[in-house]
């Protein structure tokens, strides 16, 4: 099994796979290598399951030009569904934005402005829907209380089956 070794100022060792289907193995930095070869061969099996799971999910990551693609094609999509929403809400953003973000779909500022990643473009319309409905409630509440599910649920009664869609590896972009 290949893998990479990462010594620390830790007490424990540890086994990682990573979304890019590399082992990685922390170790503390006085532990013998031949207990930490043990650890390996001791987790062999792990390792295979969870190479296997990240294979299944794997998915190359986008080119720079599908990345200018997506931003283009969001610029214009996701502002055109804000505003047929916000009228909807009668909840009104002070600004919308579309950037590469990685870590989350949507956003709300404190100012009320909008920020939407261009890698929605690889989730189904309904998927989009949810995330611009979700970040227009933030409007009117800025956290994840009762008030904030109903209001979303008014809009998009189906909106848990919509989230679900955001839990599973995007496709690959082809627009």
């Amino acid at each position: 099994m290949e893998h990479r070794i990462i010594r620390s100022k830790r007490k424990t060792i540890s086994l990682e796979v990573t979304k890019n289907l590399e082992v990685i193995i922390r170790a503390p930095l006085r532990m013998p290598d031949a207990d930490i070869r043990r650890f390996a061969e001791k987790h062999i099996d792990w390792v295979n399951k969870h190479l296997e799971k990240q294979r299944a999910n794997y998915r190359p990551e986008p080119t720079a030009e599908e990345v200018r693609r997506m931003t283009d094609m969001a610029s214009k999509m996701i502002p055109e569904k804000t505003v047929h929403y916000a009228d909807i809400m009668e909840l009104y953003p002070e600004g919308i934005r579309i950037t590469a973000a990685r870590t989350r779909f949507g956003s709300c500022s404190g100012k009320n402005r909008l920020c939407f990643s261009c890698f929605l473009m690889q989730y189904p319309q309904e998927a989009i829907d949810y995330v611009i409905v979700h970040e227009l409630a933030h409007i009117k509440h800025k956290h994840h209380q009762c008030e904030f599910w109903s209001l979303v649920e008014s809009i998009m009664p189906d909106y848990r089956r919509r989230r679900a869609l955001l839990r599973h590896p995007p496709k690959e972009f082809d627009g």
